[in-house]
């Protein structure tokens, strides 16, 4: 393989561009071996290398009283007192889990665990946000079933449970699904490891799996639309195994115990090149690498294969020599390979060695922290037209309304999809999926808890990247609110078509600004992240989905909420402002059938008065229910609180139009319930704040005066039924079309 002639199809082949082929001549005044020219795709591709989205993302504010490390590191971290911290991140796994879904969605979830570990911290839950194209399209069932088959048998098996996660369905998705892999880990503030290599001559340690062929290319293929051959990237996909990476966790753990570790990190993208990279060129040192003793499950493999296989459950470690024998008693132990493959240097060099020879030797600062950087052009996104009320019929039969938007593919219960994972294992999940946020017990402390959610909605980014983006933050930072959670710091999962196409690059422009404003306003900094571009099939781009993950703190679990947590007597308030917006709205889509209008506005001070105001409700004890508003507006939200808590409610929404009134998405909105004896202290409480005592709990039906009159056990059946019904493919045509 050493004498593959370079031509301009292998250098195309390897999604380098003709300029950036001649950087790489510049840089080592010669023609580059094909390992060599591995390597450079590897560590310039956009998975990799963030080359189109580095000047936005330095915007983002990444700094606050809590945070421990923001972005540039595997995982973010964040203190959350009495000496703990919480580590989470959330990565992309799309283009893998559109060619293999099972394996594809499976190495995202243990990609995005080791990205924890790695950090010294044990996994505590796990969250994803999944996208699928129309429920009619062939290939969309098929994808549905493989993507949650391997998220929930690789986090089942490894031990994670599954807490909260999103799942929506949209023709731009038909091409490119979207699967984004969350998970966060608790460690000691103290005994945080990072990738960043110290010390000259000291061993480079392989931990854990053999390598072999499987993911070979995946990052550069991760970095490239999609065209008619995709079906042959198939062997770029990698393949995992959760028992051999709970070992690896409980080794790498006790191994961090002793003292060995200098610099850790996961070989995931590029595997073996960008871990070494990475280390090597944060510690300002070279790195030497010899590829003989690299552990193999395969024969003959060559230095190239060796050096961008993707297997995984991997690790790359610099290791203190003196801690050698006991470092590799501990990896003998757990029946994982451990072996020094190569050692620090200072001469900034990236050198690769196999059978006695040089097969690569590169500068290894311009592999890494200095590869290309572009200021690509881009055009401000006009946003959609706005719609009015008065422009939009009202539905005929309000219940029967209700009843089909609680029953479409976006609404419906997702219960097919979380009754596969393992929701409850480690035996701290306080919620389950369903709600507005996952809460899980701080374990060994006596009150805390953590909150997680994720969440975007697309179709307003299409209508206005900026809203869009800021609206994702508002409502992940509402969702940790409803459950009484002090939101604390995000993780970004940047979704986005190919950054070539000026259109495209705007909408990731001003979805970047859009969350930026959103989290300096919230105080929500975003402490690390990850950007996907490139999800096209044949031109056609997904919708702009920039997925925000975020964590929650609880410090008296004793006193949180749960939107079915409604009694009989309560009374219910809506917190902000009656319903007018029903551009880019569910029920606009769903009942009127047009998918058109622009996004709501968020209103960032309402939102932090709105929000900090129900979480010192419920923080006082005196909520027994509260749910945000979001997708369907009050009349979802209503609904969903009712089946939830197996209650009917009666209600009056006032006056004004009624389907704006009912299904009205505008933002920085809370429905919360509350004893009867509290509600006149609460409504006091709220004072200035914009609310409206909606009405009382009881019954067995959802009643709007003089609009709609709705069963609890009918409006479950419909929620309840379009999942398991669409995926054993009984579904009537018309609905797996809506």
């Amino acid at each position: 393989m050493a004498d593959i002639q370079i031509t301009p199809e292998l250098i195309a082949g390897h999604g380098l561009k003709p300029d950036e082929y001649q950087r790489t001549l510049d840089l080592i005044g010669r023609e580059p071996t094909i390992t060599e020219l591995g390597i450079f795709s590897a560590m310039w591709n956009e998975h990799c290398s963030y080359k189109s989205s580095k000047r936005w993302l330095r915007t983002l504010p990444t700094k606050g009283e809590r945070v421990i490390q923001g972005p540039g590191e595997n995982a973010g971290v964040v203190d959350i007192g009495d000496g703990d911290c919480v580590v989470f991140k959330m990565e992309s796994h799309n283009h893998p889990s559109y060619i293999e879904p099972y394996q594809g969605a499976a190495t995202g979830v243990g990609g995005i665990l080791r990205d924890v570990f790695t950090m010294g911290a044990r996994p505590i839950a796990a969250m994803n946000a999944l996208r699928f194209g129309a429920p009619d399209h062939p290939k969309t069932r098929h994808l549905v079933s493989g993507v949650v088959a391997g998220v929930g048998g690789y986090g089942n098996s490894f031990g994670v449970p599954t807490v909260g996660g999103e799942v929506n369905f949209h023709p731009r998705y038909n091409g490119n699904c979207l699967v984004n892999a969350f998970a966060a880990g608790l460690a000691k503030s103290n005994a945080i490891f990072l990738s960043k290599a110290e010390g000259v001559g000291l061993p480079v340690v392989y931990l854990g799996a053999k390598t072999g062929r499987d993911g070979v290319g995946g990052a550069t293929m991760a970095s490239a639309e999609f065209d008619d051959t995709i079906e042959e990237k198939r062997p770029t996909v990698q393949v995992g195994d959760p028992f051999t990476e709970k070992c690896l966790l409980e080794a790498c753990l006790e191994l961090m115990q002793t003292g060995a570790v200098i610099a850790i990190q996961d070989m995931g993208a590029a595997g073996l090149t960008c871990s070494a990279v990475e280390m090597g060129a944060k510690g300002d040192l070279g790195i030497e690498l010899d590829l003989n003793k690299v552990p193999v499950r395969e024969a003959r493999m060559t230095p190239y294969e060796m050096m961008l296989s993707e297997s995984q459950e991997r690790m790359l470690m610099v290791l203190r020599p003196e801690k050698h024998e006991e470092a590799e008693a501990i990896f003998v132990k757990w029946g994982l390979d451990f072996a020094v493959v190569g050692k620090t240097t200072d001469d900034l060099r990236f050198r690769i060695l196999f059978d006695g020879k040089e097969v690569a030797n590169l500068p290894i600062k311009e592999l890494g922290d200095e590869a290309p950087e572009y200021d690509r052009p881009w055009v401000e996104p006009k946003p959609a037209a706005p719609v009015s009320a008065s422009d939009v019929s009202e539905p005929k039969d309000y219940g029967a309304a209700l009843l089909q938007i609680m029953g479409s593919p976006d609404i419906a219960s997702r219960r097919w999809v979380f009754e596969q994972y393992d929701t409850l294992i480690q035996g701290n999940s306080m919620q389950r999926p369903g709600g507005d946020a996952g809460v899980v017990r701080v374990d060994g402390h006596p009150t805390k808890a953590l909150a997680f959610s994720s969440d975007v909605t697309p179709r307003y980014c299409e209508a206005d990247p900026y809203q869009g983006g800021a609206q994702a933050v508002a409502e992940c930072w509402r969702n940790l609110t409803a459950v009484g959670a002090e939101p604390l710091a995000a993780t970004d999962n940047l979704n986005f078509g190919n950054p070539e196409k000026p259109e495209i690059m705007g909408q990731l422009v001003k979805a970047i600004q859009g969350i930026g404003a959103a989290c300096e306003a919230l105080g929500f900094p975003i402490v690390s992240g990850n950007v996907s571009l490139y999800n096209e099939t044949l031109g056609q781009a997904i919708l702009p989905t920039p997925t925000i993950g975020g964590v929650g703190l609880i410090d008296d679990r004793t006193k949180t909420a749960t939107i079915g947590g409604w009694k009989d007597g309560d009374v219910l308030f809506l917190v902000g402002q009656d319903g007018t917006h029903l551009g880019s709205s569910i029920f606009l889509r769903e009942i009127a059938g047009r998918e058109e209008g622009g996004a709501p506005v968020v209103d960032l001070e309402a939102e932090r008065r709105h929000g900090d105001a129900v979480r010192a409700l419920i923080r006082s004890g005196r909520v027994s229910a509260c749910h945000d508003l979001s997708d369907g507006g009050l009349a979802v939200a209503l609904a969903e609180m009712a089946i939830a808590s197996n209650i009917g409610v009666k209600v009056s929404v006032g006056e004004g139009a009624r389907h704006a009134l009912l299904f009205g998405e505008d933002q920085a909105r809370y429905v919360v319930a509350v004893p009867a004896e509290a509600a006149e202290a609460v409504a006091a409480e709220l004072g200035s704040l914009p609310h409206r005592r909606l009405g009382t709990i009881g019954g067995t039906s959802l009643e709007v005066d003089g609009v709609l009159s709705v069963a609890v056990s009918d409006l479950t059946v419909a929620h309840e039924s379009w999942f398991p019904n669409f995926m054993s493919g009984t579904l009537p045509v018309e609905a797996a079309a809506a």
